[in-house]
């Protein structure tokens, strides 16, 4: 006879929003049920953000010290990747520990291993058990999306969840695909003493920035890295122990080898086997259907993260949304996601950071707006750092309210977020203006772009007449 569980909530996928919402719902003291059918953790711990950020921290090493001798030291890198490759699993264990079964057990929460499936809409079952919960929630992130080129499902290739088992260095990596992923992970291997060629069928970081973006792509092209914007791949195939791929770009026919292949052209939700249909949940190729508050067609189940359609395929956004979900399910409290307010971040070198709206698509909008610029190397601490190279870029509305920013620089990444909080408040640009910095930090840049708004009003003759009848009074 099956095992009926009927907890408060059944979270399938323990990636990092489903983790999160079992945690804070166990925290408050519901039951919850977690399914994971592989690796605790999700794609973030395990093949995504924490293994590719270690490894760039290790290439960064590399160029840090091959560059040492502007700051009169003279050093000789020489790169172990064997060793390398153990320092990235070092990495992983040490921050798989809080997203391990072992302590979600001991947070209360009932964890089982195996791929659940709807059976209709209240019940879900997995491996004899049937879980009958209050509020189900759908977390199963992504995996990789394969293009439909000629050739490569017979050949050879690595994805994001696959590279990180390499034990040794690639001679020359090809790697298909230009965003975010494509390109850090590209720029790494260089790094690292790979040979690297990067292909994008559209211009690389298509999302971002434009003028920013190039700023990225340029950084890497003067390292080394070779860069196709706008060329598509015909075929792909193995010749000789290598990787040969066919290569458009306009009228020109040219042919790319590689010792090793990296598929990185974006991401398809997990949706297989999850048995939608019997729970009467919508969906397309693109995630389930959701509404502001990330419930499904059905109301019992909610969707989060990389699972549900039209989101932002982000770490940081599938806990987003896991703190959503358990304000709307726990409290009954309105619950209302908008990207307008979400980051992201390139963790290229320079580094590429964004949040809110590009002055391209204020423009299309109609809108008046401003857009102030400030470069690092009119920053005191970017030139003790030699990290010059960058700017950030702001945009407001005429009377001042930040709309977006842009930053592409040493630290981006770090400095968004202040912005990030701006756009959340709607701020105008005056709180940024006005904030006092501590001197000498990358910090400043914010605060100069944000001055500039009002370098056109101190520009003006009646206002400088007016300042000088004040002031001799």
């Amino acid at each position: 006879m099956a095992e009926l569980l009927k907890p408060d909530f059944c979270v399938i996928g323990a990636g990092s929003g489903g983790l999160s919402v079992a945690a804070a719902a166990a925290a408050f003291g519901l039951s919850v049920v977690l399914i994971e059918k592989g690796r605790m953790g999700g794609d973030c711990l395990n093949y995504g953000c924490v293994p590719s950020k270690a490894l760039i921290a290790a290439a960064k090493r590399v160029n840090d010290s091959a560059a040492a001798r502007i700051f009169g030291v003279d050093t000789q890198p020489k790169v172990d990747f064997a060793r390398t490759c153990r320092h990235v699993r070092k990495v992983i264990a040490a921050v798989g520990r809080n997203d391990s079964a072992q302590r979600f057990v001991g947070l209360g929460v009932r964890v089982i291993a195996g791929k659940g499936h709807f059976t209709d809409q209240t019940t879900v079952e997995i491996d004899g058990i049937r879980i009958q919960a209050r509020r189900f929630v759908i977390a199963t992130g992504s995996s990789p999306a394969i293009p439909p080129i000629p050739g490569l499902a017979q050949t050879p290739y690595f994805t994001n969840e696959t590279i990180f088992d390499l034990s040794e260095l690639p001679s020359r990596l090809v790697v298909l695909g230009g965003g975010s992923v494509g390109l850090e992970l590209g720029q790494a291997f260089h790094r690292l003493g790979a040979q690297v060629t990067v292909i994008d069928i559209a211009r690389p970081l298509a999302r971002d920035d434009a003028e920013c973006a190039q700023i990225v792509v340029d950084a890497l092209i003067r390292e080394g890295v070779e860069i196709r914007g706008g060329a598509g791949v015909k075929s792909v195939r193995t010749r000789q122990g290598l990787v040969e791929l066919a290569v458009t770009c306009g009228e020109v026919e040219d042919t790319v080898t590689g010792s090793h292949l990296l598929v990185a052209t974006g991401r398809s939700p997990n949706l297989d086997g999850l048995g939608l249909e019997n729970a009467g949940i919508a969906y397309t190729k693109a995630g389930i259907t959701v509404n502001r508050s990330l419930q499904t067609s059905n109301r019992r189940v909610y969707a989060i993260g990389d699972a549900a359609a039209d989101g932002m395929m982000f770490t940081h956004v599938a806990n987003y949304h896991a703190g959503l979900v358990i304000r709307h399910a726990l409290f009954r409290l309105p619950a209302k996601m908008s990207y307008n307010t979400v980051p992201w971040v390139t963790f290229t070198d320079p580094e590429l950071a964004h949040v809110g709206l590009t002055d391209e698509q204020v423009r299309s909008e109609g809108h008046r707006f401003r857009v102030m610029r400030w470069p690092y190397c009119e920053n005191d601490r970017a030139q003790a750092e030699r990290a010059t190279s960058g700017h950030i870029k702001v945009v407001t509305s005429a009377r001042g309210r930040i709309l977006g920013a842009t930053i592409v620089g040493a630290h981006a990444g770090e400095l968004i977020a202040p912005w990030a909080l701006a756009i959340k408040e709607g701020l105008n640009v005056r709180a940024m203006a006005e904030v006092v910095v501590p001197y000498p930090t990358l910090g400043e840049i914010n605060k100069r772009a944000a001055m500039l708004f009002f370098a056109s009003v101190a520009a003006n003759p009646t206002i400088r007449r007016i300042v000088r009848w004040i002031s001799r009074r």
